[in-house]
Order: C-alpha cells, then sequence, then structure tokens
C-alpha cells in the first residue's frame, strides 16, 4: 500500500506541474472505487485553476478555490501524468484533464484492486469524516517526544502497532514503523506506555529521519505503485530490517527476525534492538 513517503512523493511530482493550469475536462471510466465518483464532476472542475495540491496523511487534496478533489491510491493504485491521447488501458479508471504547453496531459488514476478513493470536498475539508479522525503529521514540529510521551500514557500494545495507528499518528506504515524502531534500537514488542522519555527522544528522530530518507530516494518500489513520471522508488535498496529475515543485520550481524504483529509482518534485530 503507497504509505506517507509514496504519496508525498505523488504530490511532489504533480504539484509543480499542475499548479495554476486550469481543468480542460474529467473522464471516468467506472461509476466507484471504494466510494461512488462524484457526479457532475467535469461540470464542476471543467475551467477552474488548480490553486495548490496539499497531502493530509495518505489523502491527496487538490485545491480548486471552490473545493477540493480528495484523492486516496488505496492498496495499489498511483497516479501518471500521461498524454491525454494514450490510450486507457484496463485498470485506468480516472483522467482529470490539464492544457500544458498546449498539450492535453492527463493526471490519470490506475487502481488495480479499486480501493481508492475520489470524493469532492465542499467547505473546510479537514472537517470531512475521513481526515478529521486522523492523527498528528510525523513530519510536523508538533510531532516531539513529549507529545509521543503523553499520547502513550499507560498503553501496553506493543509500540510497533501503536505506531502504525492513524489515529494517533500518520503515515507510519508497516515498513516504516519497522526500519525506524530498528534505528531507534527499540524491540516492536515492547510496550508503548512503559518506554521512557529517554528512548523516545531517539524515536521520534528515528521516524522523521526514515520517512524524509524515504522521500528523499522516491519512497519504495511497492506493487504496483509508480510515480506521476512513470519512474520507480529505490528506498527498499537502504532497508536495515524490512523483508531481510534471516539475513545478517548490517550493524551486528545477527539474523534478522521476522514476527507477526496485529496480522503484520515485523522485522527486527535482537541484538540492536531492545
Amino acid at each position: 500500500m503507497p504509505e506517507l513517503p509514496e504519496v508525498e512523493v505523488t504530490r511532489r511530482g504533480i504539484a509543480p506541474v499542475l499548479t495554476g493550469r486550469h481543468v480542460s475536462g474529467v473522464i471516468t471510466r467506472t461509476p466507484a472505487l471504494r466510494y461512488p465518483l462524484p457526479e457532475n464532476l467535469n461540470r464542476t472542475l471543467a475551467g477552474h485553476c488548480l490553486v495548490a495540491v496539499h497531502r493530509r496523511g495518505k489523502y491527496l487534496l487538490l485545491d480548486f478555490g471552490h473545493g477540493h478533489l480528495m484523492i486516496h491510491l488505496g492498496m495499489s493504485g498511483s497516479l501518471r501524468l500521461v498524454p491525454a491521447r494514450l490510450p486507457a488501458e484496463k485498470h485506468d479508471h480516472f483522467d482529470l484533464v490539464f492544457t500544458i504547453k498546449g498539450k492535453a496531459m492527463a493526471l490519470r488514476l490506475r487502481d488495480p484492486r479499486r480501493f481508492g478513493a475520489i470524493l469532492w470536498l465542499e467547505g473546510n475539508p479537514l472537517t470531512h469524516p475521513l481526515l478529521a479522525v486522523l492523527g498528528i503529521e510525523p513530519l510536523t514540529e508538533e510531532f516531539s517526544a513529549a507529545w509521543l510521551k503523553r499520547e502513550l500514557s499507560g498503553l501496553a500494545a506493543g509500540i510497533k502497532p501503536t505506531l502504525m495507528d492513524s489515529h494517533r499518528v500518520v503515515g507510519i506504515g508497516n515498513i516504516y514503523a519497522s526500519e525506524s524502531l530498528f534505528r531507534a534500537g527499540i524491540d516492536p514488542r515492547a510496550a508503548a506506555g512503559r518506554i521512557s522519555l529517554k528512548r523516545l527522544q531517539h524515536l521520534v528522530p528515528a521516524i522523521k529521519t526514515t520517512l524524509a530518507a524515504a522521500i528523499d530516494a522516491g519512497g519504495s518500489s511497492l506493487r504496483d505503485f509508480i510515480h506521476s513520471d512513470g519512474s520507480s522508488g529505490y528506498f527498499q535498496q537502504q532497508y536495515f530490517v524490512y523483508g531481510r529475515s534471516g539475513e545478517p543485520c548490517h550493524v551486528c550481524g545477527r539474523p534478522i527476525r521476522e514476527l507477526r504483529q496485529g496480522q503484520r509482518a515485523t522485522f527486527f534485530c535482537a541484538g540492536c534492538q531492545r
């Protein structure tokens, strides 16, 4: 599933190209993804200028001044900028068409599993039920060790599934939780509420460093995920633990271990993470 780094890479890819451009048309090829597609979207958007492209958690918000187009990539979706004349393939469900330097270009959503979403929001988008329940953004100054210590107080659940709870902190998916905990030297099974402030002072910058490094590397090349220009990310080349079960730790040489937490695979080094 595309996580915060992949969605942020997508945002950075399309924002400089499309901001300030006017929509020339909207093409829908399915009545619904996770939710029904908005009706009359061509009439709503045609002729309007894209003011800005924002991200909240794993949602993209395309600001058109009179409303926001909210896009979620689901489990396997991707957004690409392609010539509008390029024939759509089986899983290409939606085109937002712009005219760029005299050429019709489409922001095209490909979503093989149809778990993505496209919604039209009027008013403050952050009050929408899908966004209002989201937790803190981990790349902000507000996400600090002191904040995290308060948030984790009294929790007996393991720290890794707790970090993946988007109602607390957004965008720390399975890959980035495992990698962040390795950088911080914290066992993923440790009870979240019993981790000291001193250790959280290592964990918070480890999370920020991991996410920033992933964004700089173009995200991870997840199945079905590609950038807006069709290229892939390469953060997986920097993994310390994720997907490396049985392989030697890059730091201490012990075999990387794998276990299940909340039906998700967790990877860690028993030597480096205590």
